[in-house]
Parts: structure tokens; sequence; C-alpha cells
């Protein structure tokens, strides 16, 4: 066999029909393939005179394998098409399933080809991966247009089965593009699979059994309408939502549910791909400015924190300043005090009736002078009055007591020599010691508990002289002191100047009567405390660490003074003095709340004119106040610039999801949002049919039966026979 201009090359197959050669273009060495139809018995010359109608109205489409040359006198006919020697895609996929992008590329193509068909006015009506072609480039050629339809004509095209849509199988039906929507899915679900939908070789064999061809087309409408939906694609790497939509409509039994034309399904595909392009930058888009806002906020957070950490420690560092200035003010007020209560006593016993008085009620007991010397006391107790548990009293030389205001019986002419404001040694004696020198000048004597009202006491006392300083014969005839009950001091208690948030408490450093340091001499809830535990000595103490520190100021101040009388002292020193001052965790022995932090500064009392070292007291004033209370300003900043930027967060977030939803919603194309574009789909249907849509659906159906399939075993050409 020989075709003019063409040389034999070699044989490719052979078919029903015909062969298959491959020559060679004696012209332009191009290769072609050249089918013979040798065998004329049975040959349908109308299908053959169709298929070359069809390719020559797609001549020059790359998407077709085109068509060469035509012998219709030659003896025996033939057809020369071009020359595609890289096989089918039904012989790909001999090998496997194509990766998902792959076969999107080839889907893509292969749409395109049948949009290009479509709008020629030509259906294919027999798509399958045995129909197309690949090129060099591996990119796909439609092939086989025998069952192909024109859009006007009436007359049914039996397909592949399993790859033709159900209402395709009947020979009655008129061509639809959604044949060749359907058969676009079913080619897509191969290619991602390895197998076409709802294939079963049960079904093959009982199609086969069918007693004639309208038969099993019956049987195949059947169970296409009564199998599960496809579902293997759903699993297959690299197959999203999307895509697995598009294959589902394809392959939607319903016509009506189907995309009208490939052209429709080509656009959902590139929506598809245009929102996988676009998904990154909206994901940049919304995590970016999440992203962003979370840095910022965080950076804010770190700023916000540190500025009110530098306001909090600047009102704290304030705070503390304000305690310490209150307490040195305070402290100067009790010294003060103090030194005005020693002058006061100091007055009294200088007063020659004091004195003759004394002398003369020095062991006399009951006589005139101790009666007249009671009735002086009296008269010094209406001048200066005093709380309930403070009194006047007067030792002699020897520590009896000779009188006391408010008096009490069993106190008189007891021996109190052991007392500390007797002897001035800084501790209690035991009471059976006698023959104690007592005190030679002014004198603050530990706490003590009082036999007359068993309370926690303190007193001031000074010596009673017999002649005034300078005088020879000078000596001590006894001792005249106020005693002053803890918890009911008058002038001594501490000025709280600055409101209730200041809290002065007044403390004594030297050992009382247990020989504890720190005792809590002057508290607002000391009075209180004392009356809930009568008889019972307050364990109220300054911590070991908060008494260390006040030695330690003490100790700095009395060698600054010391030094401030040969050199400059420098700021830093007094800086350094003064951070002993401070108690950032002050524990309040008599606070009501031990879980709140408190601020607390302490200044040593000190009589200011007085010698060494009666000018030194022991006692020191704190001054506290609660860290809360002090940093009032801050907190409440902080909670209104909290309050702020929730709202600020929450407008930000509620334009930034606005905005988001609106993108969102203009670009999506789902179903879901079509009713934001009602006019565009009135438009699309007022306008014109696609190719092969409306106008297949008019006129009357017309059947003529197909004698060019043959059943056979193979999916890919497995169609249904005649009768």
């Amino acid at each position: 066999m020989s075709v003019p201009g063409y040389q034999a090359d070699r044989f490719l197959g052979a078919g029903a029909y015909g062969q298959v050669w491959l020559a060679v273009d004696g012209n332009t060495g191009r290769r072609v393939a050249i089918k013979f139809y040798n065998q004329r018995g049975g040959l349908d010359w109308s299908l053959l005179s169709r298929e070359v109608e069809r390719l020559a109205l797609l001549f020059a489409d790359r998407y077709v394998v085109q068509l060469v040359d035509v012998g219709w006198d030659a003896d025996p006919p033939y057809y020369v098409m071009e020359y595609l020697g890289y096989g089918s895609l039904a012989d790909r996929l001999e090998h496997g399933p194509l990766p998902a992008r792959e076969a999107i590329d080839l889907f893509r193509e292969v749409a395109i080809g049948l949009v290009h068909a479509h709008g020629k006015g030509i259906l294919h009506c027999d798509l399958k991966p045995a129909n197309v072609l690949l090129d060099q480039d591996g990119k796909p050629r439609l092939a086989d247009f025998g069952q192909s339809r024109l859009s006007h004509e009436q007359v049914p095209a039996l397909g592949t089965l399993f790859y033709m849509a159900p209402e395709q199988a009947d020979l009655e039906a008129i061509p639809d593009a959604r044949w060749d929507v359907y058969a676009l899915g079913a080619l897509l679900h191969c290619m991602l699979t390895g197998d076409p939908p709802y294939r079963d070789p049960r079904v093959i064999v009982q199609m086969q059994e069918a007693g004639g061809l309208e038969d099993q087309l019956a049987r195949y409408r059947e169970w296409i309408r009564s199998a599960p939906r496809p579902h293997l694609h759903r699993k297959m790497p690299g197959v999203d939502r999307e895509l697995c939509e598009i294959v589902n409509r394809c392959l939607a039994v319903s016509p009506q549910k189907r995309f009208p034309n490939p052209q429709a399904v080509l656009d959902a595909l590139h929506a598809r791909t245009a929102r996988r392009a676009r998904r990154p930058l909206l994901v940049l888009g919304a995590v970016g400015p999440a992203v962003l806002l979370l840095v910022m906020s965080a950076f804010g957070w770190d700023v916000f924190e540190t500025a009110l950490g530098d306001s909090t420690e600047a009102l704290t560092r304030r705070a503390l300043e304000s305690d310490r200035f209150a307490a040195q003010f305070v402290a100067e007020t009790v010294g003060t005090e103090i030194d005005r209560r020693w002058s006061l006593l100091e007055r009294i016993a200088a007063r020659p009736d004091i004195r003759a008085l004394v002398i003369s009620a020095a062991g006399q007991p009951n006589d005139h002078a101790r009666v007249e010397l009671q009735e002086k006391l009296a008269a010094i107790d209406h001048l200066h009055p005093l709380n309930d548990l403070d009194r006047w009293f007067l030792l002699d030389a020897h520590g009896h007591q000779l009188s006391r205001s408010p008096p009490f019986a069993s106190t008189i002419d007891r021996n109190f020599s052991y007392r500390d404001y007797f002897h001035g040694q800084g501790r209690d004696l035991p009471e059976d010691t006698v023959d104690v020198p007592p005190i030679k000048a002014p004198h603050l004597s530990i706490v003590f508990i009082s036999k007359a009202t068993n309370d926690r006491t303190v007193a001031l006392s000074v010596p009673v002289w017999s002649h005034d300083e300078g005088d020879p014969d000078r000596a001590v005839l006894g001792v005249l002191g106020h005693a002053v009950g803890l918890g009911h001091f008058a002038e001594l208690r501490p000025d709280e100047r600055s409101g209730n948030d200041q809290i002065a408490v007044l403390i004594d450093a030297k050992p009382d009567f247990n020989g504890k340091k720190g005792a809590i001499l002057e508290h607002p809830r000391l009075a209180g405390w004392l009356e809930e535990h009568p008889g019972t000595p307050a364990e109220c103490y300054l911590s070991s660490h908060e008494l260390d520190d006040f030695e330690q100021l003490r100790k700095r101040r009395r060698e600054l003074l010391r030094d401030l009388r040969r050199r400059t002292i420098t700021e830093e020193e007094i800086r350094e003095t003064n951070r002993f001052a401070w108690f950032e965790q002050y524990h309040d022995p008599l606070g009501s709340d031990d879980h709140e932090r408190l601020l607390a500064a302490i200044e040593p009392v000190v009589v200011h004119g007085r010698p060494e070292p009666i000018r030194h007291t022991g006692w020191g004033i704190i001054v506290q106040e609660g860290h809360e209370s002090a940093v009032r300003p801050v907190s409440q900043l902080r909670e209104s610039l909290l309050r702020r930027g929730v709202v600020a967060l929450g407008v930000v977030l509620f334009v930034v999801t606005a905005l988001w939803g609106f993108v969102i919603v203009v670009l999506n194309e789902s179903n879901r949002f079509r009713w934001l574009f009602r006019r565009r789909h009135r438009d699309t249907k007022g306008g014109p049919a696609p190719p092969g849509s409306s106008e297949l659906s008019q006129g009357t159906p017309s059947v003529q039966s197909s004698t060019r399939n043959v059943m056979t075993n193979r999916a890919d050409d497995t169609r249904p026979a005649p009768e």
C-alpha cells in the first residue's frame, strides 16, 4: 500500500477496518500516520466522512490531532493525519495514576481543546484516555472524532462505558455539551486514581450478559444512578476541596447539576488556580498584620510594662523618701517631747520644796512630809493631766517609793531599786537587789511590766539632787519619774501628718524585760490589741532583719557626725547611710493583712541638746504605708490604658475582620455568595446560551444505531454493542 508523495516507513497497527502505517512526507520529510481502510465490508462511510469533516473544521487547532490529507477515491481509501509518537493518555495511565499537578495540567489542556471544539459547534461525545494523544512536549491532543456531533444535530452518540454520562446511554438521547463535561470529570478522576468513576468488573459482566443494546444501556444508567458517589479521588495526595468539588460537579448524575459546558469547567479551574495563587497573599495579608500586630503588641507591652515598672519604681522610691522625711519629722517631734518631759521633771526635781519633802519623807512612813509630798505630786498631775495608764512617782535614794499619782497603796514604801528607771543600767535587776546607786542623769527606761497596772510600760526619770550643779556637797536624794503605758502615749504619740495612708509606729531597740529588742511602744492598733489580751504581754516586736538595719543606720549616723567635725560628708555617703532607713518589704507585726506589701522608713529618736549617751534614746520611729496606695496613680493609669488598649484592639480586629470579610466575599465565587451577584447572574441568564447546551435541547429526537462500537474487556474501549 502506497500513497503518492508519502513513503511508508513501518507498520504501526491494525484495526477492524484497516491498518495504520507510519510514513514520511516526500516533500517536507515530515512524519505522518496514514490510516488505510482496506476492508470495505461493513464500513460505515458516513462515520468516516463525519470524522474527516470534524477534523477539517478543527484544522490548525493545536489541541486536536491535525488532518493532513484524504484519499476518498484511492484503493484502499485513506486519510493522513499528523503523527504523535508519544502514545496516548491511556498508555501513560498504564503506569499508574498521575500526580495531582500533572493531572490538573493535562485536564486544563483537554478542557481548552473541548472549548475550542464546542466553539466551532463540535461535541466530541467520546472523550476518554485512549482518545487523548500526547505530543513531544507531553501536551494532550484530542483524537477520534468518530462519535462527534455538531451542535445542531439531534442524532444520538454512544460513548465509552464509565466515561459516558448516564443520560447519554440512551438511543433517544439528544447530544448535549454536558456529555463532554461528564467525560471531563471521568477523565480527571481516572488520572488521579487510575480508574474511571463507577468502574466495577461485576457491572461489566452484567452488561455483557444483557439481552441487547437497550438492556445494556439501561443497566449502565441504573448502575450510575444507584451506585455510591465516587470518593476515592478525595484521598489522593494534592487533591484539595475545590478540586474535589470540580470533579463532583462534573460527575453529577443530574445534568442540571453539572457545569453547563467545558468553558464553565475551565472557569472553575481558573478560579481555583487564582484562589490558590491568592492564598499565600491572603494568608500573608491575614497573618502578616496579625504577626505585625502581635509583634507591635509585644513591643508595646514591653514598653508599657517597662514604663509602668519605671514609674512604679520611681513612685516607690518617692514614697520611701516621703516616709523617711515623715519619720524624721515624727522622730524629731518625739525627741523634742522627751526633752520637754525631762526638762519638766528636772524643773520639778530642782524645786526646793520637793527636795525638802524628799529629805523629810525618806525613811519616815505615813508622816506629814509624805502626805504633803503626795499632795505636791497630785498638783503636778493636775497641771499636766495624764492618760489612765500614766502616772507620776517619786523614789528615795534607796529605791523606796515615797509617793505616786494617782495613788496606789500597794506600791508605797515598796522598793523599786531593781528597776532600770532607778539605776539606769539598761535592764531590770532581780527584785531582791539592794544598795544599787540611783541614776545621775535623765534616763529613758526599758519596757517593763508595771506592778500597779500589769501593763507594759516605759518611764522617763531624772535624779533629785540635794544641791544645784557645782555644789561640792551635791548628792542624789531620789528619783522622780513619769511612767507611760504602751499604747497610751499622749504627746509621745507619733503624728500621722500624712493622712490615713501613712502610719507612724514607735519602737524600742533596747532589750525589754524579756531581753528582746524591737518592742513596739506605740501603734494605732496597739491599744486595741492590749484590750483584747488583758494581762498578757503583747508579743509584738520588730523583725531581726529590720533591727539590724536600724542598728546599722544608728551606727553610720554616729560615724558621720564624728567625721563631720574633721571633713566634708559626701552625698554618696549620705545615700549609702540612708539606704538602711528604707524597708521595701516591711512586715507590720500588728498588721491586719500579712500578704499586703508595705513600704516603711525608720529614723532613730535623738534628743538634741543632750550630752552623750543620753541623747541616743534607742527608740525609733517607723512610718509605713501600703505599697498599693503609694503606687495607686500608676495602677489607675495601668487600668485605664489596659481598658483603652482592649477597646483599641477590639476596634482593630473588627476593622481587619470586616475588611477581610469584604475581600473574601468579593473574591469568593462559590454558590454560597451568589446572592451578592444577582445582577451579574440575571445578566448571565438573559445572555446567549453556551454552545451545545440550549441548542441541543430543541427539536424532536431521532434514533440512529451505532454499528461502529464493539464491546471489549478494556475499560477505555468498552462501548455497548449493537443488537
